[in-house]
C-alpha cells in the first residue's frame, strides 16, 4: 500500500512517470515464468510425466509443456488482452483451472526506466512468443539443466524483449541451494539476472544441438575448426551457454528451431550485443504472420560473429533454404 500524502504536501501519483507497457509486460512475464518453473518442478515431482509423442520419438510433448503453455497464455492475456500470444503447443481452447493463473509481477522491472523507443507501444502491436519448456526430451531424461521456459515480445517483427526461467538451475549444487533462476532483457536497456562472461579468447567452442544432429550440423561445426564441441538441448540453454562464457558460437545447420525457441533468447542475447541470424545471416522476423520454424538453421555468438559467418560452407548454406 502506498502512504497518503501528508496534510499540505505535494503529492504526484508515482514520483516518477507510471511504468510502460513494455515493462509492465515484462514484470508480469517474469513472475509468470518463476509460476511456470514451480509447475515443471512439480510435475517431475510426481513422477508422472504424461509424454505423448507429436511428430516422433524426438519431438515430445509432456504433462508440463501443457499445463505451463496454459499458465503463460492464460496469464498474460488476461492482463494484457490485445496482445498476440503464440505458444508452441497446439492445445484446446479450454477453460484454464484459476490456480494456474499468476497475477503478480516483479516490482524491481518495473523501477526500470523503457527505452525511449518503446515508450508508445500499444498492446496490439505486441506478439509474445512461448516455448512452455525448451527441452522437453531432456527433461523427459533427467537433464534437468538443459529445461528452459522461454516468453519473448516483439514488436514491428523483431525481438526487443525476454525472459528466460531455468527451473532446475543449482539443482546439483545441494540442498541448501537456491533452486531455479530467472533472465530477462529488454533491448536498448541490457540484460540481468546472470553473470555476463565472454568465452576465452582465441578458442573456437561450438555449442550445437543434442538430439536433433545430422551430417549436415557435423559438416558445419568442422568448418568451424572448432576447438571443443558441446552438445546440449534447448535453445534457451544454448543461448546461455554464449551469455556465460561456456561457449563462443551456437551453430545449428538445420531446420528444427521455431519462433518461440529463439525470440526470448535473441532478446536477451542482443540485449548484451551479440548477434543470431539464419546460416545465410538473415535476422529472424517475429510477427505474427511469419511462418513459425527457422527453416535456414541458426548462427549465434556473443562475440566475433563475423568469423563464425565466414566459414560456413556453401554447400550447406545451399542446402538451407530460408
Amino acid at each position: 500500500m502506498r502512504a497518503l500524502p501528508k496534510k499540505g504536501a505535494v503529492y504526484t501519483a508515482f514520483s516518477m512517470a507510471s511504468p510502460t507497457l513494455l515493462m509492465r509486460v515484462v514484470a508480469s512475464a517474469y513472475s509468470v515464468a518463476e509460476k511456470a518453473a514451480t509447475i515443471v518442478r512439480n510435475v517431475m515431482a510426481t513422477g508422472d510425466l504424461g509424454i505423448v509423442e507429436k511428430s516422433g520419438a524426438n519431438d515430445l510433448q509432456t504433462k508440463a509443456d501443457r499445463l505451463v503453455q496454459k499458465s503463460i497464455c492464460a496469464s498474460l492475456a488476461r492482463k494484457f488482452p490485445k496482445v498476440t500470444i503464440i505458444g508452441e503447443e497446439e492445445l484446446p481452447p479450454d477453460e484454464v483451472d484459476e490456480e494456474l493463473i499468476e497475477d503478480g509481477h516483479c516490482e524491481e522491472i518495473l523501477k526500470k526506466t523503457c527505452p525511449a523507443q518503446y515508450t508508445g507501444i500499444k498492446e496490439e502491436e505486441l506478439v509474445i512468443w512461448v516455448d512452455p519448456l525448451d527441452g522437453t526430451k531432456e527433461y523427459t531424461e533427467g537433464l534437468l539443466d538443459h529445461v528452459t521456459v522461454l516468453i519473448g515480445i516483439a514488436y514491428g517483427g523483431k525481438a526487443i524483449a525476454g525472459v528466460i526461467n531455468q527451473p532446475y538451475y543449482n539443482y546439483e549444487a545441494g540442498a541448501n541451494a537456491a533452486l531455479g533462476r530467472t533472465i530477462w532483457g529488454v533491448l536498448g536497456l541490457g540484460a540481468f539476472g546472470f553473470q555476463l562472461t565472454e568465452a576465452p579468447a582465441g578458442k573456437h567452442i561450438i555449442v550445437t544441438t543434442r538430439s536433433h544432429s545430422s551430417a549436415l550440423v557435423n559438416d558445419c561445426i568442422s568448418a568451424m575448426n572448432p576447438d571443443s564441441v558441446i552438445r546440449v538441448g534447448g535453445a534457451g540453454n544454448k543461448i546461455i551457454q554464449l551469455i556465460e562464457g561456456k561457449a563462443s558460437a551456437y551453430v545449428y545447420a538445420s531446420p528444427g528451431c521455431k519462433k518461440w525457441d529463439t525470440c526470448a533468447p535473441e532478446a536477451i542475447l542482443h540485449a548484451v550485443g551479440g548477434k543470431i541470424t539464419d546460416i545465410h545471416g538473415n535476422s529472424f522476423q517475429y510477427n505474427k504472420e511469419v511462418k513459425h520454424m527457422n527453416s535456414a538453421g541458426v548462427l549465434a555468438t556473443l562475440r566475433n560473429y563475423d568469423y563464425y559467418a565466414s566459414r560456413i560452407p556453401s554447400t550447406v548454406k545451399q542446402s538451407l533454404v530460408p
